[in-house]
């Protein structure tokens, strides 16, 4: 079988396809659930089509196990083979286990284990190839060409793209009201050519609009361009849309019917992951947020009030690890906490001094070392009420003395900086250094600053908030040895539960 479909129907005929679809053997009707906490901050009605709550926890399987419904008992009988990073291969495995036939899938080195042991769950063979989705696809057409099996293609297909045209079709019909506008995810295209397909056939004033992620827009540019573009490299955040060439039917029919695209950016997905969290307690994959996070852009370049929006939760297959990553730039995404790189004088005092400065804020992450006998430079991130509140600090702290640079949109600053800040100081005589828990509240830091010895300087903090309700502190404090004793009385009387690390063999291999 050729890797592209023979068959390539105009948009219009995609309707009956989708109306006949065999999806409902296999996938489920999934809710289409108001957010009501983001609706009510964005003053516009968003709606969530939550096909993350799919068996397969992805709406991949109703384009799978139609295709492969579709096919002759003699097909079946020779056994399906597939290319996928998770999703899709997950739907081909089910749908294969379902309709018994045998079915190979080629997956990515790269995988997460997750996904690869769900496929075999599933009764999936599957094997391990290449670094990218590209180089398991290459792999899966010489092996569908020497073991004779029929190749099920993850969206390049016009029986798949009508499969995930059901999606649209069970929106239209849970929801009869006003729908200004239909965000979805794309990644080769099947899900927006298949939603697209049904939306403009029944609904044509509906806007349906395509979001990719800013380092994964081989579609966005292949509209553009008025052909298919090749990437040289996508971003693997979003798994489930990095994909490097879009279908050339996906291309046609989202090239016919999409109203319009948007790109998003990492901080953004995390962002919205977070929102859909608050909304549903239900955490949902990269791909499966970028619908919201566009609606949120498009609410804040547009103005829009009073409108209806919804956004296809279109999977949740994400990795345990990866939370820690989303947790940490989500307040970024959100605008909520802005970094800075802060100059003030190396002296006693000029801490306490900055802190005033920023006054009610929170501050979430703290990184010092004295290195300069001269000028210290501090790592913050604080918490923000206002879109423009950043800008406004940094004039603020300016007009104080205390040059500061806004590191919000450096990636360099988020994903390394931030854990380099450190290291030996030749300069911290004296130190003590204490592990201690701050309660999580404006003010903590002050009544540390305030209640300290006016002789001890402080020569390292370390600090990030983690959500918890007490702050995980490590600090360094210059005291003379013969007021160790008073130091200790300091601590005690403080209050806060600590450790003193000053003869942790660790402390003393890298930072002494």
């Amino acid at each position: 079988m050729a890797s592209r479909p023979a068959l390539t129907p105009g948009p219009d005929s995609y309707l009956q396809r989708i109306l006949r679809a065999r999806v409902y053997e296999v996938a489920k009707q999934t809710a289409l659930e108001p957010a009501r906490k983001l609706s009510k901050r964005l003053d516009n009605k968003v709606l969530l089509k939550r096909e993350d709550q799919q068996p397969v926890f992805s709406f991949k399987l109703r384009g799978a196990y139609n295709k492969m419904a579709q096919l002759a008992p003699e097909q079946l009988a020779r056994g399906v083979i597939c290319a996928s990073a998770g999703n899709h291969a997950q739907g081909v495995a089910l749908a294969a286990r379902k309709l018994g036939c045998k079915a190979r899938i080629v997956m990515p080195v790269t995988t997460p284990r997750m996904k690869s042991d769900a496929v075999q769950a599933l009764g999936g063979d599957v094997v391990l190839h290449g670094d990218s989705f590209s180089d398991a696809y290459t792999e899966a057409l010489r092996l569908q060409a020497a073991e004779d099996l029929v190749f099920v293609h993850p969206f390049d297909d016009p029986d798949v793209i009508a499969g995930q045209g059901t999606v649209a079709l069970e929106m239209l019909q849970q929801h009869t009201g006003p729908l200004d506008a239909v965000f979805v995810a794309v990644g080769g295209g099947g899900l927006i050519a298949g939603v697209a397909a049904y939306i403009k056939a029944v609904r044509p004033e509906v806007q349906v609009i395509g979001v990719q992620m800013t380092d994964s827009d081989a579609m966005a540019r292949s509209i553009e361009t008025g052909r298919r573009v090749m990437l040289d490299d996508v971003g693997l955040f979003s798994d489930g849309t990095a994909v490097k060439q879009v279908g050339a039917e996906t291309l046609r029919v989202a090239k016919a019917l999409v109203d319009d695209w948007v790109r998003v950016d990492t901080d953004a997905v995390c962002a919205a992951i977070k929102d859909i969290f608050e909304d549903t307690r239900s955490i949902v994959e990269p791909a499966g947020a970028m619908g919201v996070a566009a609606i949120k852009q498009h609410v804040a370049r547009t103005g829009s009030k009073g409108k209806t929006y919804a956004a296809i939760t279109c999977g949740a297959n994400m990795n345990f690890d990866r939370l820690r990553f989303v947790a940490e730039r989500a307040e970024v995404g959100e605008q909520r906490e802005a970094l800075f790189a802060v100059t003030i004088p190396e002296a006693r005092g000029s801490l306490k001094r900055f802190c005033q400065l920023i006054g009610s804020r929170s501050v979430t992450e703290f990184n010092y070392r004295i290195s300069d006998e001269a000028q210290a430079h501090i790592f913050v991130g604080l918490s923000m009420s206002r879109r423009d509140d950043a800008e406004r600090l940094v004039h603020t702290l300016g007009k104080h003395g205390f040059a500061a640079l806004d590191l919000t949109h450096d990636e360099m600053a988020k994903q390394h900086l931030r854990h380099l800040v450190g290291g030996r100081s030749s300069l911290a005589e004296h130190e003590c250094l204490v592990r201690c828990e701050f309660p999580e509240r404006p003010g903590a830091l002050m009544r540390f600053l305030d209640a300290m010895h006016p002789n001890w300087n402080i020569s390292l903090f370390h600090y990030r908030n983690q959500g918890a309700d007490y702050g995980r502190v490590l600090v360094g404090v210059q005291v003379p040895s013969k007021e160790r004793a008073a130091f200790r009385r300091f601590l005690e009387q403080l209050g806060y539960p600590y450790v003193d690390e000053s003869e942790n063999p660790a402390y003393r291999l890298f930072l002494r």
